[in-house]
């Protein structure tokens, strides 16, 4: 009896010594080492960025009132003088109402004669006292209602003539179509956008800034030849781009430069100012992007914790950011897609 109860508690003992050594392995499992950076502050007093040329003034041009185009005379790209014909609206039903407005001045003109003519008799025929002052009165007002209705007929007549030249499409300045977005035959709404045209004169370049940061007041683009031609901030839009979230700054070029197309893409090197944002720079390395925006790590009393970050730059590397970080602070420089929140590790400075 005793060697089966022997035989049955031996597996026993076997199992429960595996598990100890099982959970003592887990508890003896080392804690992994980072190798983390110090933050430093960009003294870097410029920032650099891609902007487009545009004119300085760039106008919209659209019909006053709807109609079929009958003829397009540009195409995108060309270069028009004022007065140069662009488009042409089917004039017919504008005709029509001009003519309909000359008829119903044809009528005021004949009313307001015979009413002049009934007042001169009816005056004849007071001063032969076979009427009286007040039958005057009324032949008085008539008259004086028919001219009002010659006024309102001539009145119709202006307007309708104003509108048969509605009907002609010419360019107000010298300059270049930057697009043309309609084609003969198409119906048109009054205001409807046929076409930009990008006006001769003065040109400006356009950039977006980074969301939070203070717009430089002065800069430069760099031209292929290596010449560079001084910009000065013209205006910052009043809000950001909704989908960018960035801001949209148009900047006037100091020095004429023809070789400049309109469109064309420059580098623009633009100078911070001195209570600029600061901005930290961090190895490339150091930042974390996982669906949610980009981040950093930091080791907070041996556990690792996520800083959300703004990038404003990168470079081959280091990154350009902007967070709620001190200068000397420290940051992961290593392995940061295989951290997580609360994370137990070593740190090991660099």
């Amino acid at each position: 009896m005793l060697k089966k109860v022997c035989v049955l508690l031996l597996p026993l003992l076997l199992l429960s010594g595996c598990f100890k050594e099982d959970y003592t392995s887990l508890e003896s499992k080392p804690i992994p080492w980072v190798l983390t950076r110090e933050v430093v502050q960009d003294e870097r007093a410029e920032v650099r960025l891609s902007g487009s040329v545009k004119a300085r003034y760039e106008s919209p041009i659209a019909f006053q009132l709807n109609g079929r185009i009958l003829a397009k005379h540009v195409v995108a790209g060309q270069r028009v003088n004022p007065d140069d014909p662009l488009f042409t609206l089917d004039p017919r039903d504008v005709d029509e109402v001009e003519r309909s407005a000359m008829a119903q001045l044809s009528v005021a003109d004949a009313a307001l004669a015979t009413a002049r003519n009934e007042l001169k008799r009816q005056q004849q025929l007071l001063e032969q006292n076979y009427i009286s002052r007040q039958a005057l009165e009324r032949f008085e007002l008539a008259e004086r209602e028919a001219l009002s209705q010659r006024e309102s007929a001539r009145a119709v007549l202006a307007q309708a003539r104003n509108t048969r030249t509605y009907t002609e499409l010419s360019a107000e300045h010298a300059g270049v179509l930057i697009n043309v977005e309609v084609e003969a035959g198409q119906v048109v709404a009054a205001g409807q956008v046929l076409a930009t045209l990008a006006q001769e004169g003065d040109k400006e370049i356009e950039v977006y800034l980074p969301d939070g940061q203070s717009p430089p007041q002065m800069g430069h683009i760099d031209l292929k030849d290596g010449q560079s031609i001084p910009v000065e901030l013209r205006e910052i839009a009043g809000a950001a781009d909704s989908s960018s979230r960035s801001w949209r700054a148009r900047y006037r070029l100091l020095e004429s430069n023809e070789s400049l197309l309109l469109g064309s893409v420059v580098q623009v090197t633009l100078f911070k100012s001195n209570n600029a944002i600061e901005v930290l720079r961090v190895p490339l390395a150091a930042l974390d992007e996982r669906g949610h925006g980009a981040q950093v790590w930091q080791v907070i009393e041996g556990q690792v914790q996520p800083v959300p970050v703004d990038v404003l730059e990168l470079t081959s590397e280091y990154a350009r950011i902007r967070a709620d970080l001190n200068a000397q602070s420290r940051v992961i420089a290593l392995g940061t897609h295989l951290l997580t929140p609360g994370m137990q590790v070593r740190e090991r400075a660099l």
